[in-house]
């Protein structure tokens, strides 16, 4: 099965990016089921009923987040309505939504979890512990598993990536909207990448406009940033996992331009 993940979708620019580019990206590389993080996706954070579906009816089959899912509050009661919207698994148990779908792609079964990480970021119970409490309640017929790391910490995600080798098909880091370079395939299986990157605009700093962000860098004197809207790029990865166990085959970064 081929799994195309993409990172942080960053306002505007980074869904209408997207949104042009999806069939195309599914025809070329025969995806067969696409995940991508969805917290700053309105405006630079968080989701909109309007904008959920509109991604859902162009083809995203589930939606990832982290720390930001909840900064518009029209999506409170979207998520308990949309199982394929996650929050953190690790959020408080009443919190609204959930972090983890099972579902059946070309009646193949597949699971996908959120996780928030805990260091430099708001309170969250353990990830590890999560992690592993959801994937040991999985069924055994649940071969791919995919786990999005919502975390700042790029040793808490290859701690996770590690911890979870040989129990999911892949674990991917977002947040930090900075593609890393150091894909691989661990020892027992697991696709890896520490971030996927963002998609949206590298003309600002990861997707808001430069002089917002420097201002809050300079000045107590600053206001809510605005996305950037210039060189646009899409990112993230394509997994290639074998239905009969669960492991990964390959895995390759996709970071292309793409002009507005």
């Amino acid at each position: 099965m081929k799994l195309l993940l993409i990172g942080d979708v960053v306002g505007k620019p980074g869904r209408t990016a997207l949104l042009d580019r999806l069939q195309d990206l599914k025809e070329q590389h025969a995806i067969d089921f696409t995940v991508m993080n969805a917290e700053n996706v309105a405006g630079g954070f968080s989701i909109t009923p309007a904008i959920a579906d509109l991604l859902f009816d162009s083809g995203i089959d589930v939606m990832t987040s982290g720390n930001h899912i909840f900064d518009k509050h029209e999506v409170i009661e979207y998520i308990k309505k949309q199982p394929r919207l996650l929050r953190p698994a690790n959020y408080p148990p009443h919190t609204p939504g959930q972090g983890i779908w099972v579902g059946c792609v070309k009646g193949v079964p597949v699971a996908v979890m959120n996780l928030l990480g805990r260091v430099f970021m708001q309170p969250a119970d353990d990830p590890f512990r999560i992690a592993n409490e959801l994937i040991t309640a999985l069924p055994d017929e649940v071969k791919i598993r995919v786990v999005d790391m919502h975390a700042e910490a790029t040793s808490e995600k290859m701690a996770m990536g590690w911890y979870l080798d040989g129990r999911a098909s892949a674990v991917v880091g977002t947040h930090t909207h900075v593609q890393t370079a150091d894909e691989r395939i661990l020892h027992e299986g697991t696709a890896y990448l520490t971030d996927l990157g963002m998609t949206g605009s590298y003309g600002g700093v990861i997707g808001m406009k430069k002089g917002d962000i420097i201002n809050r860098f300079t000045s107590p004197i600053h206001r809510k940033p605005d996305h950037s809207r210039s060189e646009v790029r899409i990112c993230g990865a394509i997994v290639d996992v074998d239905e009969a166990t669960g492991r990964a085959r390959s895995i390759e970064r996709l970071n292309l331009s793409h002009e507005q």
